[in-house]
């Protein structure tokens, strides 16, 4: 053989190796630290994941662990969310009961470097009525905090501190990003305080218990069909709701975005009232999720949405 034909002998078997090891090698992933980028967070559902990728702006890669078109209450985990949980660094999550598959989840995962950030610490709660009469299986304290943006600045707040205490190299990054959500939820809150002054004191009635912290924060008084959506209601339910609805004059009945409300409908056909919305931001559209604007568009589509229940 001629030292050419070596040559090229060499060069065609060291060639066919290196294909061999590329097929073998595994290809990297959308979390894999090849194609990631900064710290590998976690998030729970849609507005954990709003208030999250606020402050994390490009010093993290935030990854929702439930789809943003599924709430909470219907998440069924698949194999794939044990591997985000396995590969992540934090977990934030709502906390109070909402996400209450995490703990198995996280334990199956086998992950003790996670980090787990729950954004309810320290917010003030208000107690489920529902828990007494429903059961165990609702919580002590209704879970919807996100729902009064000061409440929501305080989830800010918590979340800014975790990942930066998890991704020091990024802290005042994180720090400058909080400070720009907290103030856009300030401004929110002032804004829809002056829309709702005139209705203070007034009731509306939304089809789950989702709107206590809400009315709270501008002086309304909450109602609602069912403890949580999966719920049927119940002859008593629906007999509670008619004769608030008589007694507060309301003019609509505030439905979610999701289906699966058709006693709510009926019985807003069956006392002459309309259905109107109140989105709980429990779940959205992929678009929505990446949108930093969502939260304070949805807010002020509830606000409209419950001054039409209202005039």
């Amino acid at each position: 053989m001629t030292l050419a034909h070596d040559w090229l002998a060499r060069a065609g078997s060291l060639g066919l190796a290196l294909l061999l090891v590329a097929c073998r090698a595994p290809r990297p992933t959308a979390n894999s630290p090849a194609t990631a980028r900064g710290l590998q967070v976690v998030t729970t559902f849609l507005p954990i994941t709003l208030f999250t990728r606020a402050v994390a702006g490009d010093c993290a890669t935030v990854t929702p662990l439930i789809p943003p078109n599924t709430g909470p209450h219907e998440f069924q985990a698949k194999p794939g969310d044990l591997t985000a949980l396995r590969q992540a660094q934090v977990l934030v999550k709502n906390g109070l009961g909402m996400e209450s598959f995490l703990d198995k989840l996280i334990a199956s995962a086998g992950n003790p470097q996670l980090v787990v950030i729950d954004s309810s610490r320290r917010v003030a709660t208000i107690a489920s009525p529902a828990a007494a009469s429903h059961g165990p299986n609702h919580g002590a304290v209704n879970p919807h905090i996100w729902l009064d943006p000061l409440r929501a600045v305080q989830q800010v707040e918590t979340i800014r501190d975790g990942l930066a205490q998890a991704d020091p190299g990024c802290a005042e990054r994180y720090k400058r990003n909080a400070a720009i959500a907290i103030d856009r939820l300030r401004r929110l809150n002032g804004e829809i305080a002056n829309q709702l002054h005139p209705y203070a004191g007034k009731t509306f009635i939304a089809f789950h218990d989702v709107a206590p912290y809400f009315a709270q924060r501008y002086g309304l008084k909450a109602e609602f069909l069912v403890d949580v959506p999966e719920m049927n209601p119940r002859p008593a339910d629906l007999r509670r709701v008619a004769a608030a609805v008589r007694q507060t004059q309301l003019k609509a009945l505030l439905s979610e975005p999701q289906e699966g409300q058709r006693s709510f409908n009926a019985l807003a056909k069956d006392l002459g009232v309309k259905i109107s919305v109140f989105d709980p931001l429990e779940t959205g559209s992929a678009q929505a999720a990446n949108d930093p604007d969502t939260y304070g568009r949805v807010m002020r589509r509830n606000v409209a949405d419950l001054k039409i229940g209202r005039a």
